[in-house]
């Protein structure tokens, strides 16, 4: 091309190509591999479509190296491959525009959480999208695309990594749901700005919706920046069809609505999932015919943005955390739902707890088999007991914006105190078709209440304030102690206000996990757990990563089984932890099951 990149938007619309991975699996390549790796491996068949493309008029073609990052490359064992398949793409991409069209250089998000929503430092990730632009300008592309992000901040890093390895002008596309917002729920009067402050050249939105919904996004975000404008919906929303998903929006319909984002002054026009070489083709007509007429003018849009609020004082929260906040000490006990909806019995339980001096019980969300979720037993014995409650609520099987509508739920029901935990991986068993989810860990979980205890949500949003009081766990008996403290300061930092343990069969555990974590001193409460028999002490000590069961415990439960008191031995061991660990904390809980908590108040020495 004689002009650059920029000069040439700056004249006219250009169009972009369509759908990389639609072409590919049209074309016999499954979609349980890597698409990225075919650069090297079938580099024909992707020169095949960017032809395609170049014939339909698409002035712009993107290499095929979407996930052609470290991470995603390492799922299939193709992360030493990473600039081969990056600079092999440019290549080919290049190949086929020859004189007729812009090279831009594809890259999409990591497929992991970054900070604050994951464990993946900014930094982390910014040389991550260094490495793989690097390898994208050695092969010689004329701009960068960075499409289907979802978070702000990981979309910031990948903008930096590029603009630190060289000064190609930058495309940078957000992906939203029907209502505008992002998939983390930012509105595009919000992330637009900040878009356009990170220094893209040209801030869009692509993927996920068809082109009716992009259409008043992009509305939008022209009322708030100056930024030129990017369009590429997908060929509307995929319907199964024999087990194959089938975008049906005609190439007319997409042209139709390509009209439409040129008159509200969009400058590359395009297209995502779905969309073929024919609908670039309808799409190319329908732009020059209405470049002509285009005159982009800007319409104030109402800005809704998030002021941080001081929260709420902490000894103000709840009960508990005004014991915690004056140097109280804490009795608790720890149980999990029962199978089934009916509870009467854990609530007549806790309720006698409570005569009984237990200050709080916790609500394990224990999702094996048919039990219930901890959140809803906790607001029934709150409600049903008086008894205040901490929910331990997990990151497992539940997605940001899901759990962001959980903890506000939550707190409408009167909850608020709240032990957040990244979750183990369920154990599926007979259900064969259940699958997990960790969209976040317990760190990314912690920042997302932080947010709401100071009256802004996930996606920066002003909202009323929350109160929850916020504790976190650790493991004084991890496997790995330094990742353990490493992992607490995070949590730290994020905004905990207490910490409970994992349950402890030895003091002298604890005893080197407070020495090593002096400056990070937390509220503690120190868990036990009275042990049912031999087999589930063996069962903790051989089976379950990072509980250590003392030699010596395992000895005295197998003379007490052979003598019939194995259950009262149980009681007895973690009565003798709970004497010896109590002065070292600021609160005491002991774990049950659901039909063993007078078993608690006999550690507790309430019985």
């Amino acid at each position: 091309m004689t002009e650059s990149f920029l000069d040439a938007l700056d004249r006219r619309v250009l169009v972009c190509d369509g759908a990389m991975g639609t072409m590919l699996y049209s074309k016999g390549i499954f979609l349980n591999r890597s698409f990225d790796e075919l650069n090297v491996t079938r580099p024909d068949v992707v020169a095949e479509v960017h032809q395609a493309y170049v014939r339909a008029g698409a002035d712009v073609l993107e290499t095929n190296t979407f996930g052609a990052n470290r991470v995603k490359l390492a799922a299939f064992g193709l992360a030493d491959q990473l600039a081969e398949i990056n600079t092999a793409g440019a290549r080919i991409a290049r190949q086929a525009a020859r004189d007729h069209a812009f090279v831009a250089g594809a890259i999409g998000p990591l497929g992991i959480r970054v900070e604050p929503w994951g464990k993946t430092g900014l930094d982390e990730a910014e040389a991550w999208f260094r490495e793989q632009a690097q390898a994208l300008v050695d092969g010689g592309v004329d701009l960068f695309v960075l499409e289907t992000f979802r978070d702000l901040n990981e979309l910031g890093a990948a903008i930096r990594a590029v603009k630190a390895v060289c000064a190609l002008p930058v495309v940078a596309q957000l992906t939203t749901e029907d209502d505008g917002n992002s998939l983390d729920g930012t509105p595009p009067e919000t992330f637009a700005p900040q878009i356009e402050a990170f220094g893209a050249d040209v801030v869009g939105v692509n993927c996920s919706v068809g082109p009716a919904a992009m259409l008043e996004t992009i509305e939008r975000m022209g009322g708030v920046i100056d930024a030129r404008l990017s369009a590429q919906p997908n060929a509307g929303r995929p319907r199964d069809v024999e087990g194959r998903n089938i975008y049906l929006s005609s190439p007319e319909y997409m042209a139709s609505y390509a009209r439409r984002f040129v008159a509200c002054g969009v400058k590359l026009v395009g297209g995502c999932c779905g969309t073929t070489p024919d609908h670039i083709r309808q799409i190319r007509i329908a732009v020059q015919a209405a470049a002509a007429s285009s005159v982009r003018s800007r319409v104030p849009m109402p800005v809704s943005s998030a002021s941080a609020v001081a929260p709420v004082p902490r000894a103000e929260k709840s009960r508990f955390a005004n014991l915690l906040a004056t140097g109280a000490f804490v009795r608790s006990v720890a149980t999990t739902p029962p199978k089934g909806h009916q509870c009467d019995e854990v609530v007549a339980q806790a309720r006698a707890l409570r005569i009984r001096g237990i200050d709080v019980l916790q609500v394990s969300d224990a999702k094996t088999g048919t039990r219930m979720s901890g959140l809803s037993l906790a607001v029934l014995v709150e409600q049903q007991t008086g008894i205040e409650t901490l929910l331990n609520y997990t990151c497992r099987d539940h997605r940001l914006l899901g759990m962001q509508s959980d903890l506000l739920g939550a707190h409408a029901m009167g909850l608020r105190n709240l032990l957040l935990t990244t979750g183990d991986p369920q154990r599926v068993g007979e259900y064969q078709d259940a699958t997990l989810v960790f969209d976040v860990d317990s760190i990314g979980l912690t920042n997302v209440v932080t947010r709401l205890n100071h009256g802004n949500d996930v996606g920066g949003q002003a909202i009323a304030p929350t109160a929850f009081h916020l504790g976190v766990a650790v493991n004084p008996t991890a496997i790995n102690l330094d990742e353990e403290i490493r992992r607490f300061r995070y949590k730290i930092e994020a905004g905990a206000e207490f910490v409970v343990t994992h349950p402890l069969f030895a003091a002298s555990d604890l005893e080197v996990f407070l020495e090593r974590t002096a400056d990070l001193r937390l509220p503690t409460i120190a868990v036990v757990r009275p042990l049912e028999s031999l087999r589930h002490a063996e069962f903790l000590a051989n089976e379950v990563p990072g509980v250590r069961v003392p030699a010596s415990i395992l000895a005295r439960l197998e003379a007490a089984e052979a003598d019939g008191r194995v259950e009262a031995e149980g009681v007895a061991i973690a009565r003798e932890v709970a004497a010896a660990v109590s002065p070292l904390v600021q609160g005491l809980q002991v774990a049950v099951g659901p039909t063993r908590l007078p078993a608690a108040l006999a550690v507790h020495g309430l019985a």
